[in-house]
């Protein structure tokens, strides 16, 4: 075992990159395919496993290390998402394309229970999606990762990512895109994953907080997938826009390399 510093990148082997591909997509794939969405639990222990078979240490591979300023991108996607998904959902009240109504919570420790359990699930399903489908592109493409492409390829991945919403249509997949375009340009920008999954993770929430404290439904289904994909493209603007990384590329954290 040896020891990089100063900001030294391993660069693993194709074919150790391409094992860790496919376990890391079999076990995000694997819990909708039985119909158990608790073992994507088990998705954080293959993705630590993952960063330390291509030689990094913690979930850095994947560009999830605790560099500076990374709190603050995670909390400035999730309030950029959480207040996008609530813009989304009253302009289309406002037009007729959803209806809406605040309904009366769980009181007491089942709001609690219910609230705990959508912060932890949601941030665990975004988290395992942005490491499939950004950090781990990203890693194994270094130079795409450094070209505004990674943008468009990224968000293409995204949509064949959902295997299991494909039979939707064209529709679907223009929905998905533009929510990868908005997910991947906050890598792309500050160069960690937690500005992507600060989105990722707030539009989540946010819909999973719609659902405990109101009810509401799609009046005209043909017109609301515009609404989230218009709302995507804003936070893809946000992304580019206000979103900069606040450490050089690479790092000075240190890494621990298998030999």
């Amino acid at each position: 075992m040896r020891t990089l510093t100063d900001g030294a990148i391993p660069q693993p082997a194709s074919s150790r990159m391409l094992l860790v591909a496919a376990v890391l997509f079999f076990f995000y794939q694997m819990p909708e395919g039985v119909g158990n969405s608790m073992l994507l639990l088990l998705f954080p222990l293959v993705a630590w496993w993952g960063s330390r078979a291509l030689g990094f240490s913690g979930m850095r591979a994947w560009y999830l290390d605790a560099r500076p300023g990374w709190l603050r991108l995670l909390a400035l996607g999730l309030v950029l998402a959480i207040a996008a998904k609530f813009a989304a959902v009253a302009i289309g009240t406002r037009t007729g394309v959803y209806t809406f109504a605040w309904m009366e919570a769980p009181s007491g420790t089942a709001l609690a229970g219910a609230l705990a359990y959508l912060l932890f699930s949601t941030f665990i399903a975004s988290t395992a999606e942005d490491i499939v489908t950004r950090g781990l592109v990203m890693r194994a493409f270094p130079a795409l990762g450094r070209h505004w492409s990674f943008i468009v390829v990224s968000a293409a991945l995204f949509v064949l990512n959902h295997v299991y919403r494909l039979h939707k249509g064209p529709l679907e997949w223009l929905t998905i895109f533009c929510f990868g375009l908005a997910y991947a340009a906050a890598l792309y920008r500050t160069r960690t994953l937690w500005a992507a999954v600060g989105l990722h993770w707030g539009w989540n929430l946010a819909n999973g907080l719609l659902d405990i404290f109101s009810r509401s439904d799609i009046a005209q289904p043909a017109v609301a997938p515009f609404y989230s994909c218009a709302a995507h493209l804003v936070l893809l603007a946000c992304a580019l826009v206000f979103m900069r990384p606040s450490f050089p590329d690479g790092g000075s954290a240190s890494l621990r390399a298998t030999g």
